[in-house]
Parts: structure tokens; C-alpha cells; sequence
């Protein structure tokens, strides 16, 4: 299975901020679309990411004064992408190796989504399931036969 079976299946409810917008955007929009990540852009271009945990982070460590601070000051810059002909496993692998849960999906330049750790076990879950159903359609067909 791949990435693209995955985003049909998925709301586009990417939260997209800019790095001069203060980090209480991200907490609103976050908040607001129910996901764990929001996507730093300039123009059609992503620079950036910032997480739920990046902001609670920075948030234990300088208190609440931190949300006017800008985006940028806090956003990781080296973001991991896969595209939508990545597999299930190899982006499960890219995610397990880097110790991150969230991997923008980008297609000749253009964002085309995000998913998240737990897309792909629903993927995995599914997938596992319907190898069962099968197999066990397979064994009963096999006993039945005489």
C-alpha cells in the first residue's frame, strides 16, 4: 500500500502558518483542526514544521509569553517528506528511524498532505485484517474441498 491510498482516504486538514506568525496561531489552528502539526509555509514553498509537542515544549521551558513570540524561532527546518508513491513500511521506517509522527506528503513540489503515525497503523491494522479474512476464507475453502 502506498501514501496515496492513504491521503484519498484522509481529510486535508493541514494547518499552514507563516514564520512570521506567532506561535498562538499554531495553538489555534491546531486546536481548531483537531491534528498535531502545522506546516510552516512561504508562499507555495514549505520551510517548516512545528508540532503539538514542539509547542508544549517550549511553553514548560519560558512560560506563556512564548505564544507571541514568531514560528520561526521554534519550527524545525530539516523536515523529512515522502511522496505519495512511499509505502506504508518505508514511511513507517522513516518515521521510527527519525523518532518523529508526522510526514508532509509532497509531489513534484507540491504539498499534497500530511499523515501521521497512527494513518499508517490504521493502513497496517486494515491491511493485516484483510490478510486474515483471506487466509481464513482460504483454509475453510481448503477443508470443505473433498
Amino acid at each position: 500500500m502506498t501514501i496515496a491510498a492513504i491521503l484519498k482516504n484522509k481529510p486535508n486538514n493541514v494547518v499552514l502558518v507563516a514564520p512570521k506568525d506567532e506561535l498562538r496561531t499554531v495553538v489555534q489552528g491546531l486546536a481548531r483542526q483537531k491534528v498535531g502539526v502545522a506546516l510552516v509555509m512561504e508562499g507555495d514553498r514549505m520551510i517548516g514544521i512545528i508540532s503539538e509537542r514542539d509547542v508544549m515544549r517550549v511553553l514548560a521551558a519560558n512560560g506563556p509569553a512564548v505564544l507571541e513570540t514568531a514560528v520561526e524561532c521554534h519550527m524545525i527546518s530539516e523536515v523529512r517528506t515522502c511522496t505519495p508513491a512511499t509505502t506504508v513500511d518505508e514511511a513507517t521506517a522513516m518515521m521510527n528511524a527519525g523518532r518523529f509522527r508526522h510526514l508532509p506528503v509532497i509531489d513534484e513540489a507540491r504539498l499534497l498532505g500530511v499523515i501521521s503515525i497512527r494513518d499508517l497503523l490504521n493502513a497496517k491494522v486494515a491491511k493485516q485484517a484483510t490478510d486474515v479474512n483471506s487466509l481464513c476464507g482460504y483454509v475453510a475453502g481448503a477443508y470443505t474441498r473433498s
